[in-house]
């Protein structure tokens, strides 16, 4: 907790960015790509720092390396944070300039170069504490060996170098990264670009579903969509988006807090992942509308409406072979009246609840959509780590099958593998 405290008193860089491909010039965020010979964009004393592996502190800084971990997109993430004592910083404006390589351990000729510069604004001769960097990258499986320098505009040096073992656990070993093994890439930067093509598989029939997604926040009283929740609840969409078997997507992305609507999808071979991205640069959660202060049940009364108006298949318009509601737990005071879900009437399709719960330890009862999925008969998974993403998915879109070829459980309230049990 004092170190939190100590790191909030001081100047910061942060330099969030994800680690930027070798060749960045202009705007601190600008990056390309070098398709020649790395050495030529490096200095020569570069190389030398980089080849001779030997630790350097000219400018002292240090290198805390962050262990490799698979993500809820299905990619290893790895990189690393920097203290820099902010004595060493005072004066006039100063350039950092990070250059660092990942290559597989087991063939170094396939090393990726990566660059970073940041500008440090003047900072007072007295100046306490220290400044931190960080820097990301992605791994496929394997075992890589990182080569990382950081020099000022006086050519002093920080130089460390260390292994990353981006290996899956026994538990996870039927995960389908999305990198091959041996891969090195750079962090996404844009969370919300568009997916690349799937190959599809219609052997058994091409399937639709119908995903409703609540952007919303872990904690229901941020005022903030949070990066983490953000990026979760995309790669929800995006395992759904890559099973070969699904060939027509309609999405409804919601926001509970707000009571709106952000973005509607219908029918399409692809889920619109930028659109999505666009929408949701509206969202603000830090405004209340006064009438729905006065109103407490407003929220209760929102979800059944989008309930209702979602489950209900429109005039002309052929049912979704499934539907999947995806997002964090919603504990309302007042549930949703078991009258309005009854006006839905029974669904020509199975539901499923794919609930977003980081810590279900510490809420293991039923949400208010959890029980009127449970009214529909749906199936429940909790998500909380990448393997019970994959898996669920995949469970959902195996039923899905089943009951589209008529092969339904004889128990139609069939329950999910990460169901919670009720209380």
């Amino acid at each position: 907790m004092e170190e939190r405290r100590r790191r909030t008193r001081t100047f910061s860089l942060l330099a969030a960015w994800g680690g930027v491909l070798l060749g960045c010039a202009g705007p601190a965020l600008a990056q390309t790509l070098i398709q020649s010979e790395p050495g030529r964009a490096l200095t020569g004393s570069d190389m030398a720092v980089l080849e001779a592996r030997e630790p350097r502190d000219d400018l002292p800084c240090r290198v805390t390396p962050v262990k490799p971990a698979v993500g809820f997109d299905l990619k290893f993430h790895a990189g690393y944070e920097v203290a820099v004592p902010m004595r060493e910083l005072a004066g006039l404006e100063n350039l950092l300039t990070v250059i660092f390589r990942v290559a597989p351990e087991n063939a170094p000729e396939r090393a990726v170069y990566f660059s970073q510069k940041i500008r440090v604004p003047s900072i007072e001769p007295d100046a306490k504490g220290d400044a931190y960097l960080q820097g990301s990258f992605d791994l496929g499986e394997g075992v890589y060996q990182v080569d990382w320098l950081m020099r000022d505009r006086t050519e002093r040096v920080c130089a460390s170098f260390w292994r990353a073992e981006a290996v899956l656990t026994a538990k996870d070993r039927e995960l389908a990264l999305v990198l091959a093994p041996g891969t090195v890439a750079q962090a996404d930067q844009d969370e919300f670009a568009e997916e690349p093509p799937v190959e599809k598989d219609y052997s058994g029939g091409p399937l639709s579903v119908k995903v409703l997604v609540n952007f919303a926040p872990q904690n229901s009283n941020a005022a903030s969509l949070q990066p983490a929740d953000t990026a979760a609840l995309v790669s929800i969409l995006r395992t759904i988006h890559r099973d070969p078997r699904i060939s027509r997507y309609s999405v409804v992305a919601f926001n509970l807090q707000e009571q709106r609507i952000l973005y509607r999808q219908e029918a399409s071979d692809r889920i619109d992942f930028p659109a999505i991205g666009e929408a949701l640069r509206g969202l603000q959660l830090g405004r209340v509308d006064f009438a729905r202060l006065q109103n407490k049940n407003s929220d209760a009364e929102f979800l059944a409406s989008l309930i209702q108006n979602e489950f209900k298949v429109r005039d002309g318009e052929p049912p979704p072979d499934g539907l999947i509601i995806a997002g964090p737990k919603v504990m309302l005071p007042s549930g949703i009246p078991t009258e309005a879900l009854r006006e839905v009437g029974e669904t020509e399709y199975p539901v499923f609840y794919l609930n977003y719960n980081l810590t279900p330890q510490l809420t293991p009862w039923r949400d208010t959509i959890s029980q009127a999925v449970r009214y529909f008969k749906g199936a429940e998974f909790t998500i909380s780590r990448p393997r019970e993403l994959w898996s669920a998915v995949t469970e959902v879109v195996a039923r899905i099958v089943k009951w589209k070829s008529g092969r339904r459980p004889a128990d139609a309230s069939f329950r999910g593998s990460h169901l919670v049990p009720p209380r």
